[in-house]
């Protein structure tokens, strides 16, 4: 009786193990896919499709970024290129950049400044080119084009580049398509270098001399909107253009405004703010430029010459008229503001 009482005692848990089973499966299964989903969502590495030039077969990669923030994964790159191999810098990250400003701001000779850093490419005034902006289709295209690297400059060193970007004047299209320009900024993790001029009447004068000469062709026949000579610099400045009074201010005010614009259709992105006038004498202001873009900080230099370096008075050919109308005004101030410290 005690033997069969001690075997009947195990009988109900019998029916129980068929059930076991499959209860041990579904939770193998559970422990299984929530494993995959950790690693999915695991951004210590990115895998990277590495093709060799002349080959269609790719060659799996995987770059790491451990050393990389997570709050800077968004801007950070490792671009494929159709037109050739990275290398062995397929694993350099890249980060996207554009600096947006407006012509006669200081812009080329910052862009040369840029490229004089071993890691940095900014491949020029790539939407002066107007079929390049025709529509959004080509806008996107072309820079499709240029942050994978295809697009081939002077200043291109794609295969270790490690900042790869434009420059991009603000009547190229970007303020007509502001809204899906910012779009695609974001989903690309593009960071925006705002460069402009505080001084616009010099900014002005600029503009006017540079149009005459687009004319005249000072230099051997030849138009040139930036040197790299003394020599070239002084037959250019030479010219002294005349500023017409009724349309100073509304000049003024309309490169005022599609600053101020600008900067507001753009807040939401990554950026910088720049100005000429604080980073001509500068190297701290550069450097920070380096540490926005992060690249190792250098000593950068720039090929141009600049032109235009006299006071004011002895740049512009009706001086007297526009202190007339300028003196008493908000814009008093341009008056005496000088880009260059002695």
């Amino acid at each position: 009786m005690t033997a069969y009482l001690g075997k009947n005692s195990k009988w109900p848990q019998l029916p129980l193990r068929p059930l076991l089973i499959p209860f041990i499966t579904l939770f193998s299964l559970l422990v299984c896919y929530t494993c995959m989903n950790q690693i999915s969502l695991d951004k210590k590495t990115i895998r990277s499709s590495i093709l060799p030039v002349g080959t269609r077969q790719a060659k799996e990669n995987v770059c790491s970024t451990n050393t990389i923030p997570s709050e800077e994964m968004g801007y950070v790159h490792f671009p494929q290129p159709k037109t050739f191999s990275r290398g062995e810098c397929a694993c350099t990250p890249v980060r996207y950049f554009v600096i947006l400003s407006m012509q006669r701001s200081g812009s080329g000779w910052f862009e040369t400044l840029l490229n004089s850093h071993p890691n940095i490419s900014s491949n020029g005034e790539i939407f002066s080119v107007p079929h390049r902006r025709g529509n959004l289709s080509t806008i996107f295209n072309t820079l499709d084009t240029v942050y994978n690297l295809d697009w081939f400059s002077s200043a291109a060193k794609n295969e270790c580049t490690a900042a790869y970007g434009l420059k991009w004047m603000l009547n190229q299209g970007v303020t007509k398509y502001h809204r899906e320009i910012l779009s695609y900024f974001k989903s690309k993790g593009v960071s925006v270098i705002f460069l402009f001029r505080r001084n616009l009447l010099r900014r002005l004068v600029s503009v006017l001399a540079n149009d005459y000469d687009r004319l005249a062709k000072q230099l051997n026949g030849t138009h040139k909107a930036h040197v790299h000579s003394k020599e070239e610099a002084e037959i250019l400045a030479k010219f002294k253009p005349k500023l017409k009074p009724s349309s100073l201010i509304p000049n003024l005010q309309f490169a005022e405004r599609t600053i101020a614009e600008c900067l507001h259709n753009f807040r939401s992105v990554r950026h910088m703010v720049l100005y000429y006038e604080d980073i001509i004498n500068n190297q701290k202001a550069v450097n920070k430029v380096e540490e926005f873009l992060k690249v190792p900080v250098r000593e950068l230099v720039s090929r141009h010459v600049k032109i235009h370096t006299r006071p004011l008075p002895r740049q512009v050919d009706n001086w007297r008229e526009v202190l007339e109308v300028l003196n008493g005004t908000e814009y008093a101030h341009f008056l005496n503001h000088a880009d260059y410290h002695s």
